[in-house]
């Protein structure tokens, strides 16, 4: 997976869970991420395990510099969420190459629909084909407290 379009050079992807970085990611997250501000380290450490989990790494030092997972069935749906570019890497194109690269890899599986939540990325998701709900009347949510 490492032959990603668009990445920027000195940068590889990779689908190896092994690979993340979770303080990383934790940190990231919990500190940066108006989502998951405050967000445990247990339940980051959860949400890694149950889900396919995606990292740009640069290939000389090999330190992370992007995040990004996909809660799935790998066969209908899918939900992407936690997706995080190191500030110190942004405007690079890393984020837009990351997203790409994960439509790609569950494309392979034949999942029919992706869905992901934003409040300020529209313009990254929209390079790679993410529109609008059609029909959001037609959806529905479950919030616990």
């Amino acid at each position: 997976m490492n032959a990603v379009p668009n990445l920027a050079e000195g940068y590889e992807l990779s689908a190896d869970t092994a690979r993340i970085d979770a303080e990383r990611v934790h940190r990231w997250l919990s500190g940066d991420a108006y989502w998951a501000i405050g967000r445990a380290r247990e339940t980051q450490d959860g949400a890694i395990a149950g889900s396919l989990n995606f990292g740009v790494y640069e290939t000389v030092c090999r330190d992370q510099v992007a995040y990004a997972r996909v809660i799935t069935d790998r066969a209908t749906f899918a939900w992407l969420c936690d997706v995080y570019v190191d500030p110190s890497v942004r405007g690079k194109g890393i984020g837009t190459a990351l997203v790409a690269a994960v439509r790609e890899h569950l494309r392979e599986y034949g999942v029919r629909r992706v869905l992901l939540a934003t409040q300020d990325a529209h313009g990254v998701y929209e390079k790679v084909g993410f529109a609008p709900l059609e029909r959001p009347q037609e959806w529905m949510a479950l919030y616990f407290d």
